[in-house]
């Protein structure tokens, strides 16, 4: 693809691995940001994630690093590294060389994965990673719902904004996944970094209908460019998380994961076996659909400014406007402010 105008080094939370990759004991590698990481787990359960080459003479430590206890031991010389990135031993001196740090990234578990923060500037993160069973109003119970189903797309030439851009996308719903009429959306709210979009959609019908007698819809909370998760209502009860990681300049690894509601009260009563295997297929359905936008994406050129229409505008320049304080250069101004210079950038 042309390389897009769009740093691929962004701020925020961004997925590198699923937590049940790493069992407690294991090294994990890993390339992210143009970095080679490692994953690793400590006998008391927890997860460091830290670039991957031993200060010393540079060995790889994801190629026979192992970990003892709560440290992770170079293969080549034995030196001893902490969760903190720092010398803690080496086996033939009497002290730890304390000069030296192996760079780590604060990290966090939840929905399944393991996210790493991200930032140019070395800033601590500045908000939390949306949880798909934590971050939406009413019950959130992880256990009415079936196990995890997943997608795992490596190295596409795509950028994160983009999938981001695809939710506030109403046009694209009817001609890539064939929906009876175009959703409506109801809310955009873009003043913070975890911003959030509800539309009302529905995937049966014909076009003759009213998007006024519809009573489905989608409730989206995104966490910067990096992690954006959704509860579908009035439709079967599903939740997806879509996690899109830039690899290099110019690609990316793209997770998508769709959990998918158990029966409740008479439709608990029926078949569990039949009851599951239904779901497992709705499931592999949403994510054929998700599929159907990753192959627009992966050969898609970024359009800047984009010649959109005029029912576009709103929701593209606030998404847009908001995108910028992830980047590097693209400052830390209000939303307003923001919307503002990219209008002026626009025009």
């Amino acid at each position: 693809m042309a390389k897009p105008p769009l740093s691929m080094k962004p701020t925020g939370w961004f997925q590198v691995a699923w937590s049940d990759e790493i069992g407690v004991g294991d090294v994990h590698t890993m390339k992210y940001f143009d970095q080679e990481m490692i994953a690793w787990r400590a006998e008391s359960g927890q997860l460091t994630v830290m670039n991957a080459y031993c200060e010393h003479l540079g060995a790889h430590l994801g190629f026979g690093g192992t970990v003892v206890g709560e440290v992770l031991q170079c293969p080549f010389h034995g030196w001893q590294w902490s969760r903190e990135g720092r010398n803690v031993c080496i086996p033939y001196e009497d002290r730890p060389n304390r000069g030296r740090r192996i760079k780590t990234y604060p990290v966090t578990e939840c929905n399944q994965s393991v996210y790493i923060w991200h930032d140019m500037d070395g800033r601590a993160p500045f908000f939390d990673a949306p949880n798909v069973f934590g971050s939406f109003e009413g019950d959130s119970n992880v256990d009415a719902y079936y196990p995890q189903q997943r997608l795992f797309r490596q190295g596409l030439e795509l950028h994160p904004q983009y999938v981001l851009e695809n939710g506030v996308d109403f046009a694209h719903f009817k001609y890539v996944h064939e929906t009876p009429i175009v959703p409506v959306f109801t809310r955009h709210d873009f003043t913070e970094p975890v911003s959030f979009v509800d539309f009302t959609i529905t995937f049966e019908g014909d076009d003759g209908q009213k998007i006024e007698d519809v009573d489905s819809g989608v409730e989206a909370i995104n966490g910067g460019l990096g992690i954006a998760v959704t509860k579908s209502w009035g439709m079967v009860d599903n939740r997806t998380i879509s996690a899109i990681t830039p690899v290099d300049e110019f690609t990316s690894d793209v997770r998508f994961m769709v959990y998918i509601g158990r029966p409740t009260g008479r439709a608990a009563e029926g078949d569990p076996a039949r009851a599951e295997t239904k779901a497992r297929a709705f499931g592999e359905e949403v994510i054929r659909q998700f599929t159907q936008d990753v192959h627009i994406w992966a050969h898609q050129r970024y359009s800047d400014p984009p010649a959109l229409a005029s029912s576009e505008q709103q929701g593209f320049t606030a998404i847009r406007a908001w995108a910028m304080q992830f980047y590097p250069d693209g400052g830390g101004g209000s939303a307003a402010e923001l919307a503002a210079a990219h209008e002026r950038r626009s025009s």
